[in-house]
């Protein structure tokens, strides 16, 4: 196996984030200096001595800082962070990650998300220090979107009816004891996001493909990340909605290994071949918000209505 020293910095950070840990950290318990952190990250080459210091320290094994095999990552923040990396790189992003893509959510919703995931938050674990790790992750999420965005990165998203009326008739929530009044706004955020849905399918913007199926899909999310020179394979237990958000336990994985890439390049191709598209999509997408019973925002009127 050839050895990428840009990659295995990338993973590096990626592990390093994950343990809430600065360069500086990093630097006085390995007992090298700041600059030589930063240089590994930036792609510089590295002893095998440091990297088992560094596996040791990051709670992780050489194998995974090398990219051998599977990467495993029991932080949310570690694997979203991976995720925005191999983004930056890839052609195209083919992803089951329900109940919806964040990569194609509004501009509005981060703010939502943000609140479900704090009021999510189990009381016995320190509050301060998992609020920030949540403003940190969705700083991530908001980096890979805005990069999408830039690059025109292809998304194929693979979206379910019964997750998406799932969402709508629970609620952008963290939990199930919210007052009837803001649990109908959560309804509404729901509803305005399946709109975006909507809008993004029926208008079919440049590199953006979304098929929606009827069936059931795979309970883990999957993404195949497609470069010039392999395919990735991750597959997570974090969810940011649909039903209730876990952000607390699981292990992520991510592999370029043939066997499990081409099994699910096999699932993914027929789920596209099943998949309702375009028109016929949104008119489904549509009864969907018709069943759910919740009554869009008011119109707000033009001014010369209110003279």
């Amino acid at each position: 196996m050839a050895i990428r020293f840009e990659e295995i910095g990338e993973r590096l950070k990626a592990y390093r984030l994950g343990r809430g840990l600065l360069a500086e950290d990093v630097a006085e318990r390995l007992g090298i200096s700041r600059a030589a952190v930063y240089r590994i990250e930036a792609g510089g080459v590295v002893k095998i001595e440091t990297l088992e210091r560094l596996a040791t320290l990051l709670d992780t094994t050489v194998a995974s800082l090398l990219g051998a095999g599977v990467e495993y990552y029991s932080s949310p923040l570690s694997y979203f962070e991976r995720m925005r990396q191999i983004e930056e790189q890839a052609d195209q992003v083919v992803a089951h990650f329900p109940p919806l893509s964040y990569l194609l959510t509004s501009d509005g919703y981060s703010a939502h998300l943000r609140q479900t995931l704090v009021e999510a938050l189990p009381p016995h674990i320190a509050r301060d220090q998992a609020v920030a790790e949540i403003d940190a992750i969705i700083a991530i999420l908001d980096e890979r979107k805005n990069a999408r965005n830039r690059r025109r990165l292809s998304v194929v998203n693979f979206v379910n009816v019964l997750e998406i009326e799932r969402w709508l008739k629970l609620g952008v929530v963290g939990r199930f004891n919210l007052p009837p009044a803001e649990l109908a706004r959560r309804r509404l955020a729901a509803r305005a996001e399946v709109e975006h849905l909507i809008g993004l399918i029926e208008s079919e913007p440049m590199g953006v493909q979304i098929g929606l199926i009827e069936g059931t899909l795979p309970n883990i999310t999957f993404q195949l990340f497609r470069t010039a020179e392999k395919t990735l394979l991750g597959l997570s237990p974090f969810r940011l909605g649909g039903e209730l958000p876990n952000l607390r336990s699981g292990i992520a994985m991510l592999t370029a290994d043939e066997e499990p890439v081409r099994l699910y390049e096999d699932i993914a191709d027929g789920l596209w071949g099943r998949a309702l598209k375009g028109s016929e999509a949104g008119t489904v997408l549509r009864a969907a918000l018709d069943r759910s019973a919740i009554a869009p925002p008011p119109q707000k009127k033009a001014s010369s209505e209110l003279v």
